[in-house]
């Protein structure tokens, strides 16, 4: 579990560790547009976070569908390679352009590599467990917002945002060595097939759960995409605050997904929904006293709770609804988050490129979270519908 929680450590930082930097990419990688405009340069930085979420997105149901029958263990060493060539690439590529490209190829072992991991946990924590197995794996992406994101934020800031990715290249071939070691083989799913995968498309029901994940949470990415120049410009805080309050806003989301884990093994839609309500409470209060650094300090970390509560628990449900498609379901919740990420990036660095300042991606993500919250009515209502059926 600790093996596959590393792997988790590892993507939280190389997923997350470029909102902490986006000043410095723009400087470095957009150097005139930076000198006449630098609210438009950080607005098309954010791209460096859209295009690893467009991986995600990519790679999760086209592997899931074909890899399928790999044995589980020798599938996550893959997917640990990948991650470490890529995230290589994106620290040493000389081009904006070809940042985005690398940072694209490294987001596509991403869903991949959280399904299998999460089904190899659910096989370890035994019947009745499965959410909380789901809440361990992702455990190591939350600490890594308490631990990891902030140090090498902190790194990037003083030696280069480089510098920081090289160091993210180094967490991935320890996942790869770490995994190789101590997690046990595990055959891959004999009945796995890319047919029987991709049925799970067919499903109206897994559409709707996807879509719950994609478009609730690109309301906490909204905000935390753009949590840097929020602190530096909206609060008045130094830039050597972006890492504390980045680990603030790891702590709510560490906190929260050891409780969704428990909430999604007691019932689903009750913590649903508990969760978005939440998110919206938290997504308010940031909009209103965020420019403060009180308000940024504790909405941030209630945005961070708020939304690590949804996360296991839309895995959990979407594993519920599809069927013979686990390896797939497993993997889609992972895509649907970074359909999240990659839209919650592009609103908000819209809104901040439009010049109407560092706090309003909050009030876009207050929009997103309500519409997750719609989604998720109408995910319940189709449940109940097909039990009825039944």
């Amino acid at each position: 579990m600790l093996a596959l929680a590393l792997g988790g450590f590892g993507i939280g930082s190389t997923e997350f560790v470029a909102m902490g930097l986006l000043p410095e990419i723009a400087r470095d990688l957009l150097p005139g547009l930076y000198v006449g405009n630098s609210e438009e340069a950080i607005g098309q930085s954010g791209w460096v976070i859209t295009a690893y979420a467009l991986g995600v997105v990519v790679g999760a149901p086209t592997i899931a569908a074909f890899a399928g029958r790999m044995p589980r263990r020798r599938l996550l060493l893959w997917l640990a390679a990948a991650f470490t060539i890529g995230t290589v690439a994106s620290a040493t590529l000389p081009t904006f352009e070809l940042v985005i490209a690398a940072r694209f190829i490294s987001g596509l072992p991403h869903g991949a590599y959280f399904g299998v991991a999460a089904l190899v946990a659910a096989s370890l924590m035994g019947p009745g467990k499965r959410g909380q197995g789901v809440a361990l794996v992702l455990s190591g992406l939350t600490i890594a917002t308490v631990i990891g994101v902030p140090i090498i934020t902190a790194v990037g800031q003083a030696s280069g945002w480089r510098a920081a990715y090289l160091l993210v290249a180094a967490l991935f071939a320890a996942t790869f060595v770490a995994v190789r070691i101590l997690v046990p083989w595990q055959p891959g799913d004999a009945n796995s097939s890319v047919r029987n995968e991709l049925a799970a498309f067919g499903s109206l029901r897994v559409w709707v759960a996807v879509a719950v994940g994609a478009i609730g949470f690109g309301g906490f990415f909204a905000v935390y995409s753009y949590i840097a120049p929020m602190v530096i410009d909206s609060a008045g805080m130094p830039a050597t605050a972006v890492p504390w309050v980045l680990a603030s806003t790891g702590m709510g989301m560490t906190v929260g997904n050891i409780i969704g884990g428990r909430l999604a093994d007691a019932g689903t839609t009750r913590a649903m929904f508990i969760g978005f309500a939440g998110l919206m409470v938290a997504l308010t209060a940031l909009g209103l006293t965020g420019g403060h650094p009180v308000g940024v300090i504790a909405g941030t970390f209630l945005v961070g709770f708020m939304a690590s509560i949804i996360s296991p628990v839309v895995q959990t449900r979407l594993m519920d609804v599809a069927g013979k498609s686990q390896t797939l379901a497993a993997a889609l919740n992972h895509a649907a988050l970074n359909v999240g990420n990659a839209l919650g990036a592009f609103l908000g660095g819209l809104v901040v490129a439009a010049g109407w300042g560092y706090l309003t991606p909050a009030w876009v993500g207050l929009l997103l979270a309500v519409g997750g919250t719609v989604l998720a009515v109408v995910s319940v209502a189709l449940e109940r519908r097909a039990a009825r059926l039944a």
